[in-house]
């Protein structure tokens, strides 16, 4: 089975993060391309422009239909698909967001969008 983690590309990396994902459309702030490691950018499964903006504008009020609407996005895009089945090949995956708020972010979303996507199809360990 494979683990899905979450981090903000800020913490700094450690040798148990596994396979490091990059999930944000746009480059994150003050972050060196020098010294950022990741080993996939994924940004076409990043929330579309219009939905990010539409979060931003309230995102206290906006989380839960933020995260439906995130969900829809993943569940009809055939990237999103091919990813969680690439993402099969590693036991632990760190999807890495630049959001500060690490509970209401994209990753979190997609995160359960992974797990329900790779775990339902490997075979579990008994």
């Amino acid at each position: 089975m494979t683990q899905i983690d979450t981090k903000r590309v800020y913490t700094d990396p450690q040798g148990n993060d596994g396979y490091r994902v990059f999930i944000d459309r746009l480059w994150p702030r003050g972050e060196s391309k020098e010294k950022f490691h990741y080993d996939l950018w994924a940004k076409e499964i990043a929330p579309s422009d219009a939905l990010r903006h539409w979060f931003h504008e309230n995102p206290d009020g906006r989380w839960e239909e933020f995260a439906s609407r995130y969900m829809d996005e993943l569940n009809s895009s055939p990237q999103a698909l091919a990813l969680a089945q690439s993402l099969t090949a590693y036991p632990l995956v760190t999807l890495l967001y630049a959001s500060r708020d690490t509970i209401h972010n994209n990753a979190v979303v997609l995160a359960r969008y992974l797990d329900e996507h790779i775990n339902a199809t490997q075979p579990k360990n008994t």
